[in-house]
């Protein structure tokens, strides 16, 4: 397990503070998994039936659709204690736990799958996070991590500068950055799906009207263009044979 050096615990509590007070500050609801999520989630084999760990877990709203398609058990753990407190109420007789990535309360081989959606890239120690991961996981066990790509092309063009969260910690990496972190710790990528989170209304008329038409070019863009200019990207990752 991580030992965290004094810098590292401040940057903890910063990261702790911020999703308490504001990211989860004014809705802790946990809404249904959208469709893009759902599809991501379909690719997985071993979570009918499994258990399934949900790292930097949020609301819940992941560990749900898992308990959905079969999951057997499902756990999840955030830095956020008002964000466990809701996936506590939405989702009983789930385990759930307010704890950092890099100290996974879990017993080793607990997991058949387990996953980190959209969080890795905020961690303060990333490859202590992932010995984390694969020491709570069986050794057959699924990954999926969803992380954020240094060649997305609106960022290259400098029309994108990261999410809100970038204030306390955001850490972006090429996906050859990625998969040589991933290949450091013993995993291995077997494959990479793009987010398609752009196609929805929600997000093509999340800002104001007149700047529609270039969202809904964007989402389809997204949709099309090289998966090196994507802005996420899920890997699904398994653990390097012997």
């Amino acid at each position: 397990m991580t030992n965290f050096t004094p810098e590292e615990e401040r940057d903890l509590e910063v990261i702790r503070s911020f999703y308490d007070q504001e990211y989860y500050g004014t809705d802790t609801s946990s809404a249904r998994l959208p469709w893009h999520c759902r599809l991501a989630a379909a690719a997985l084999s071993r979570v009918n039936g499994g258990d399934v760990l949900d790292v930097a877990c949020g609301t819940g709203a992941w560990l749900g659709h898992f308990r959905r398609m079969g999951a057997r058990g499902i756990s999840g753990i955030d830095l956020s204690a008002k964000a466990i407190d809701a996936a506590r109420r939405v989702y009983p007789g789930g385990d759930f736990r307010v704890g950092a990535a890099e100290v996974l309360p879990y017993e080793s081989g607990s997991f058949d799958v387990v996953t980190c959606m959209g969080s890795l890239e905020h961690f303060v120690d990333k490859p202590g996070a992932l010995r984390e991961m694969m020491r709570v996981a069986r050794p057959e066990a699924e990954f999926l991590l969803l992380v954020p790509n240094a060649g997305f092309l609106t960022r290259r063009l400098g029309a994108y500068g990261g999410t809100h969260q970038v204030k306390v910690k955001e850490d972006v990496l090429s996906l050859a950055a990625w998969e040589k972190l991933f290949t450091s710790v013993g995993l291995s990528v077997i494959r990479r799906r793009r987010d398609l989170h752009p196609l929805s209304v929600r997000w093509i008329t999340h800002d104001r009207w007149y700047t529609w038409p270039v969202r809904a070019l964007q989402a389809v863009l997204l949709a099309v263009w090289p998966l090196q200019w994507q802005y996420q990207v899920y890997h699904y990752v398994r653990r390097q044979a012997d």
